[in-house]
């Protein structure tokens, strides 16, 4: 996993390479703009981020999450059998 950078004409000369980077070894390749810049990272990462912003996104489901977390980290944990259908 790395994050690379590239100019826009560099990218488009070797756009499949990137893409096999970014999905193969879930790097990160930025192309700066004039202005801004644009980021390339896989359907995978960006799904995970997405997730990740909507089980944050509210303060009480924010709190349950690290309070989990904290419990996992100090092995708090209990194990259950999951009931299959």
């Amino acid at each position: 996993m790395s994050i690379r950078t590239t100019t826009i004409t560099e990218f488009r000369k070797s756009i499949k390479g990137f893409f096999d980077s970014v999905i193969d070894n879930h790097d990160t390749v930025i192309i700066p703009r004039e202005k801004d810049g644009v980021v390339v990272i896989s359907l995978e990462e960006y799904n995970s981020f997405k997730e990740t912003g909507y089980l944050l996104s509210t303060s009480a489901n924010a709190e349950r999450l690290r309070a989990s977390l904290s419990q996992a980290k100090k092995g708090l944990l209990k194990k259950k059998k999951l009931l299959e259908k």
